[in-house]
């Protein structure tokens, strides 16, 4: 069996701890991906050591020279794509035209970093005082420790790694345990496209190895994707430490299909953001909300499109569903779906584990959805992360507009009309940090602002030109030629 190892100051390296865990293959419970280091406080302080030590020099390095690197990491990630995508749904499970995808978000992120390592643009402003100039410019913030989740192996890092490197810090990465190979993927492209020794740095191991990045007191800032759960205790930690940290949490996402919309195109936007990634994801389509007018029609519609969806192994090329990540993701959705029915929810299809064939080998739920689903259901209210949809009857535009609210998460959106006023209406509306308009909740592009509000996260955006706002921090000069002492805001006028 393949042994993985950390990889820290630029070298492979066994786990102080001695210690190995198992990553397998949520599709085939018999294929074991590998053993994966299961590092120790050791280990990290190591990584943190290293990252520290490699600051003061990377942040040195010319921000277009270290765009240089970035780009030819990109381009090997362009070279291994069909490789690096069959290892993602090997350990993860989602099909493979689906990590694709997110592999080529992670090319377009490094071009994308690349490119802006020229446009880190300060400020020039005039002073209020002769012969004096004032200035401003951002500079790196020192030692990040990146935590994300499972579902996107490879595309949810680079929205941080990549930037943040651009932009002068160094690394501590911990991928999750579900997840472990594609970290080691990362660390070798990385190395291959030259990134210095203790500027990125790897460590494996399972859930508790984030708090002792969070905790430790030689980072300088977190970045996080995961549950809701996890994230508001980084922010207390962080709060506590004096930590910079970027927390990207939960969704609970509504699309609203009104009765002007094209039914077809809105039944495929639902299909791909509900079931797509077997709805693990934080932007997944969990909440449908109909008009009244056509919710039984719609109802049919979605029903017959959900039967006739292929389930499987990731790998093979009929696939539309995977599997769930793993036995506790498939309890969860045994869970809420007992809730829904206790609480007078109608199950139209699903509901309970795939079975049959090689659905036998894996975590496989079946595509669900429960009608007549009302806001004080915990269906409505509670993030599942899974294949589960609960839809709900609006009475008009406005009803629509308040159920899609009321809940305490507010990442994505979509609404479905062909009506230009309520289009415009849903984007002012909306409490999202992104909304679709005539198409799913899933489906962000590389140089766009990604984040939510409310119980989603903490300000932050992801992606885009916003992203550099996590990884850098401003500094403010004045220079003063006037040859002679000036007190601003003092004497000046």
């Amino acid at each position: 069996m393949e042994r993985f190892n950390n990889y820290i100051n630029g070298k492979w390296v066994e786990p102080l701890t001695g210690k190995y865990f198992q990553n397998i293959n949520p599709a085939d419970t018999s294929d074991i991906v590998g053993e994966f280091a299961e590092s120790g406080q050791a280990d990290v302080n190591n990584a943190v050591a290293a990252a520290r030590a490699a600051y003061k020099i990377w942040k040195k390095v010319p921000a277009p020279k270290r765009g240089d690197i970035i780009k030819k990491a990109g381009d090997i990630f362009l070279r291994r794509k069909e490789e690096i995508a069959k290892i993602m749904t090997r350990e993860m499970g989602k099909p493979v035209f689906e990590t694709r995808g997110d592999i080529q978000e992670a090319i377009d992120t490094a071009y994308y970093s690349a490119s802006e390592t020229r446009r880190l643009f300060g400020h020039t402003v005039p002073s209020e005082m002769d012969n004096k100039m004032n200035m401003s410019f951002r500079i790196p913030i020192g030692v990040c420790g990146i935590i994300t989740a499972f579902n996107f192996p490879l595309a949810v890092p680079s929205w941080k790694i990549l930037p943040a490197i651009a932009a002068g810090n160094t690394v501590v990465y911990k991928p999750s345990k579900d997840v472990p190979q594609s970290g080691v993927v990362f660390a070798e492209v990385m190395e291959e496209a030259g990134v210095p020794p203790g500027v990125f740095n790897v460590v494996l191991g399972k859930g508790y190895m984030g708090n002792m990045l969070v905790e430790h007191p030689d980072i300088d800032l977190i970045g996080f994707t995961g549950s809701t759960g996890v994230g508001f205790k980084i922010g207390e930690i962080c709060g506590r430490t004096n930590k910079k940290c970027s927390l990207e949490m939960g969704g609970k996402n509504p699309q609203i299909i009104m009765p002007d919309a094209n039914f077809e195109v809105a039944i495929d936007g639902v299909l791909w953001g509900a079931f797509g990634t077997t709805g693990q994801r934080c932007t997944a389509t969990s909440r449908l909300i109909v008009h009244k007018d056509v919710y039984d029609e719609i109802l049919d519609l979605l029903v017959e499109r959900t039967k006739k969806l292929k389930l499987g192994s990731g790998l093979l090329q009929e696939t539309e569903v995977g599997p769930v990540i793993h036995e506790k993701q498939l309890e969860t959705c045994e869970y809420y779906c007992k809730v829904a029915k206790e609480e007078g929810a109608r199950l139209v299809i699903g509901g309970k584990r795939a079975t049959g064939g090689d659905l036998d080998k894996g975590f496989f739920f079946e595509p669900t959805i429960f009608a007549d689903i009302t806001r004080d259901m915990r269906l409505f209210q509670e993030e599942v992360f899974g294949p589960v949809l609960a839809v709900t009857k609006a009475d008009s535009f406005e009803h629509a507009i308040e159920l899609a609210n009321d809940i305490e998460f507010g990442l994505s959106s979509s609404i479905y009309t062909r009506n230009v006023n309520d289009a415009f209406r849903a984007i002012r509306d909306i409490e999202a940090g992104i909304t679709y308009i005539n198409a799913p909740t899933i489906g962000a592009e590389a140089h766009m602002p990604f984040g939510g509000v409310k119980g989603t996260g903490n300000g932050h955006r992801e992606g885009g030109w916003t992203v550099f706002d996590i990884f850098t921090e401003w500094k403010t000069v004045y220079v003063d030629f006037s040859d002679k002492l000036q007190r601003a805001q003092i004497d000046n006028y």
